[in-house]
């Protein structure tokens, strides 16, 4: 039956097949079988009718069955679908994820309704289970609506890495509740505080529960990166790169002391300032104590990035949170 009601195009390609068989059955055998499987674990028909989309298609259920099912109310999206929209919408535009959803499960949920399902989720961030050993925090920028003739507006959001459960938040100018959040949790004897230059990375440092012993350190790549930045003689380079690795500071100092550039001034300056954030990275990494770089919340704001920085995209500010909280939920596998 099912392929007499499929017309002859669609049966010249293996994906036509599938994408027949696919629309067929959803339309008149999974919804069936849903409904035989919700009367029968229920036990009841009674109560009012609901229709709910699905995998399986368009489910008939009632109040009474959604209720044993754990079916939240009012509701027309079934929990796995749904589940399937939020993951999808927490790395594209909603339009898209409208398209995409259609060609995974084959259901079409439009992209207002993407929207209005994360704008309604309460993405809590989630209980740790074992003690932090290493926290790092970086930033990241969202381009705000403006009215039209303004100047586009950037604003600053900041993300957290914890490790080693490999937890993931962040919040959009709101520090309060960033640290709120931080010392909430339970950290162990020492606690490795892993951040680049920006000064207002390790004033959050600063800021963590008085009992805590932090182990700073300065991001290695990021200190290479500015390294760089001096350019000159590589063999002088080379000779700083070996003794930053051993944590030997004053021995770089004295390196760039005859160096009138701007830039060795500079660095010179940055060296100073992060003095005892530079330790013997190559001791810490030979003896697998903790990380020397920031990575990890590196590659946090980047995957926060995907979603916020989509060719185009402007953000009201209210909405930025819930879609950083969004995306966090999806990057701890909460979705």
């Amino acid at each position: 039956m099912l392929y007499r009601n499929t017309p002859a195009e669609q049966l010249q390609t293996l994906e036509g097949i599938e994408q027949a068989i696919r629309q067929q059955t959803q339309e008149l055998v999974l919804p069936q079988l849903g409904g035989f499987f919700i009367a029968t674990t229920t036990a009841t028909t009674e109560g009012y009718p609901r229709t709910l989309k699905s995998i399986l298609g368009t489910l008939c259920i009632t109040n009474r069955q959604a209720e044993r099912l754990q079916v939240k109310a009012g509701t027309q999206i079934s929990p796995m679908l749904e589940r399937c929209c939020l993951r999808v919408s927490a790395n594209v535009s909603y339009q898209h994820t409208a398209d995409d959803i259609e060609l995974f499960t084959g259901m079409r949920v439009s992209a207002k309704t993407q929207q209005r399902l994360v704008q309604r989720q309460s993405f809590e961030s989630p209980p740790l289970e074992e003690v932090v050993e290493e926290v790092s925090i970086d930033g990241g920028t969202v381009r705000l609506i403006v009215e039209p003739g303004e100047e586009p507006q950037w604003k600053q959001y900041k993300a957290v890495h914890l490790s080693p459960e490999k937890i993931h938040g962040a919040w959009l100018d709101d520090n309060p509740a960033l640290l709120e959040w931080l010392n909430e949790q339970t950290f162990s004897a020492v606690v490795t505080c892993l951040g680049d230059g920006h000064d207002g990375i390790w004033n959050l440092f600063n800021q963590m529960k008085g009992e805590v012993e932090r182990r700073e350190i300065l991001d290695w790549y990021h200190l290479m990166e500015n390294l760089e930045k001096v350019g000159g003689s590589l063999q002088r380079l080379a000779q700083a790169r070996s003794l930053l690795w051993q944590g030997k500071v004053d021995e770089t100092l004295a390196l760039f002391e005859s160096c009138q550039h701007h830039q060795a001034h500079c660095f010179c300056q940055y060296l100073r300032k992060h003095h005892h954030r530079i330790i013997n990275y190559d001791y810490l990494q030979a003896q697998g104590i903790c990380s020397i770089g920031s990575g990890a919340v590196e590659s946090t704001v980047k995957q926060i990035d995907r979603r916020l920085k989509i060719s185009g995209a402007r953000w009201k500010t209210e909405h930025v949170p819930n879609v950083l909280a969004h995306r966090c939920a999806y990057l701890n596998n909460q979705l």
